[in-house]
């Protein structure tokens, strides 16, 4: 499972949320609005959007379609 850290009206954010659609992992990703969380705002608040994994790694924006796959192919 991987998480993309946004918030609501983040035209970034919506960018990166349609890489992850064009990657074909979606349906494997949750979003997590930082509003929701304290600790998720204070991780975040300036970085958003992030795409973490379950270990921990973190991909941040910007990135490309050919780096969120390359990120995803070192997975693991």
């Amino acid at each position: 499972m991987l998480t993309l850290f946004h918030t609501d009206g983040c035209h970034l954010c919506e960018q990166a949320w349609a890489l992850v659609e064009q990657a074909g992992i979606a349906a494997q990703t949750r979003q997590c609005d930082i509003m929701d969380d304290a600790t998720w705002l204070d991780a975040y608040r300036v970085r958003i959007p992030v795409l973490r994994d379950e270990t921990g790694r973190e991909l941040g924006w910007p990135f490309t379609l050919v780096e969120l796959q390359g990120w995803l192919a070192r997975q693991g």
